[in-house]
């Protein structure tokens, strides 16, 4: 890698040569005015920034003979991709069998967080999770924590250390779960206030305050929840939403006074931008109208709502009213932490539910898409000049299943489509954080 050096200031600089996709907009709407393909592209890095991006034979002229480049000729380099809902608490209890949501977070959920209160076991699992998202080339993700705050500092300490962009929060829970995860509206508002002048806005952190789901908080809770997210600007609130017929029908009982579960949310103040609700099942066109007008995001999950036959997500109607849409694992009810495999999930939930996910809608999702949710595409989804250079070089050769499928690709689409459908941990062959090595299938993490 080269430095220029200019008086005092000194900068780096990197070529990364392959096939390259990215974003600008989303197909749905622009059509083929959506992407950028190089078939033989060069992707220009200076000091963790994209500077260029565009055909190899246009760029390689005005570089300096000395740039080191980076050759991943046969590959196919994408922006990095963007998690919008997991459960990092949650890793170790991944494919374990969970029959309804509601018994899954009994028998299962609950006691795992317990363990989050020891700072050692927090710190090793954030760990895991981090190194796992990164073989998998997810470098953003918004996660719950647990209701621990140490369970926070863990998470943000492991992110922070590699460098990966990432928002967390403490779970906010005080009725309707067990004794020992169990906090109060006053002591829920204080640690989160805590963590959110600890963390938020350090390197590449973010803090989302996080009411589990409305009935796990009592009004109290769910008003303190929504003070914290109107007196922090620049911080994310999540939650869950509508993910069962059940929870739906608690949440009404629970909050009679609510026209519908989003209500609930509203009349606490906890929708707007970088609000982000899991699942969005169970909804009818006011709640999508009003999310649309706030601002809030959804996070389509396919992989957990096909694990606990939650339901089908309607992307169409998201879509028919301008709802911001990003893709989730949601690890652990979410069976792996490839967003590929989640894209092969995604589709099938759709085609169930009369829709049709192209391979360009799928890669928009897991990219760009993601980044709009969460209002940083200011910042990533794409390799616009000045964007942070978070990138996936994928490999079509991964396996012989996917290399055989891939010689008989006739054209782009077919090509993304079928890495959207066989793809998974083994066809990312590096991951690149700020145009640093992050993680690499022959050398794994750079931590």
């Amino acid at each position: 890698m080269v430095r220029e050096t200019s008086g005092r200031a000194t900068s780096t600089l990197a070529a990364f040569r392959a096939s390259i996709l990215h974003y600008v907009d989303d197909p749905a709407a622009a059509g083929p005015r959506a992407f950028e393909h190089f078939e033989d592209g060069l992707l220009l890095v200076r000091d963790g920034r994209v500077a260029e991006c565009g055909p190899a034979t246009q760029i390689l002229p005005k570089l300096p003979a000395d740039v080191t480049h980076h050759d991943h000729s046969g590959r196919l380099i994408v922006p990095g991709f963007v998690d919008t809902h997991s459960h990092y608490v949650q890793t170790d209890i991944i494919a374990s069998d969970g029959n309804s949501l509601l018994d899954w977070l009994t028998h299962h959920t609950y006691p795992a967080e317990r363990a989050f209160s020891d700072a050692r076991h927090a710190a090793e699992v954030a760990a895991f999770y981090c190194d796992e998202l990164l073989r998998n080339g997810t470098t953003t993700v918004l996660a719950f924590a647990s209701a621990q705050p140490v369970s926070v500092d863990a998470l943000f300490a492991s992110a922070r250390e590699r460098r990966m962009r990432l928002i967390t929060g403490k779970v906010m829970m005080d009725r309707n779960c067990p004794d020992y995860l169990r906090d109060d509206a006053t002591s829920s508002y204080t640690d989160s206030l805590a963590l959110i002048e600890r963390w938020h806005g350090v390197d590449r952190l973010a803090y989302a305050v996080t009411p589990r789901f409305a009935p796990t908080s009592t009004p109290a809770q769910m008003e303190l929840a929504g003070r914290l997210f109107a007196d922090h600007p620049g911080v994310y609130l999540q939650s869950h939403l509508a993910e069962t017929r059940a929870e739906t029908a608690w949440a009404s009982e629970l909050y009679p006074g609510a026209r519908s579960y989003l209500d609930i949310y509203d009349r606490h103040g906890q929708l707007g931008a970088r609000a982000v609700f899991a699942h969005c099942l169970w909804l009818d066109d006011a709640d999508r109208s009003r999310m649309a007008a706030t601002g809030a995001a959804m996070s389509f999950c396919p992989s957990s709502n096909l694990f606990l036959g939650s339901g089908l997500f309607d992307l169409e109607r998201a879509r028919a009213f301008g709802v911001r849409v990003g893709l989730g694992t949601d690890i652990g009810a979410g069976t792996s932490p490839s967003l590929l495999r989640t894209l092969a999930d995604a589709y099938k939930v759709l085609r169930l539910n009369g829709q049709a996910l192209t391979a360009h809608d799928g890669f928009y999702l897991g990219t760009l898409g993601g980044a709009r949710s969460l209002y940083l595409d200011a910042r990533i989804g794409n390799f616009e000049p000045g964007k942070e250079a978070d990138f996936v070089v994928l490999d079509p050769q991964a396996t012989p299943l996917l290399a055989r499928r891939l010689a008989a690709a006739t054209s782009l689409e077919e090509r993304l489509f079928a890495l959207m459908t066989l793809g998974d941990d083994r066809a990312v062959a590096e991951t690149y954080l700020l145009g640093e090595p992050a993680w690499s299938r022959d050398g794994g993490g750079s931590s």
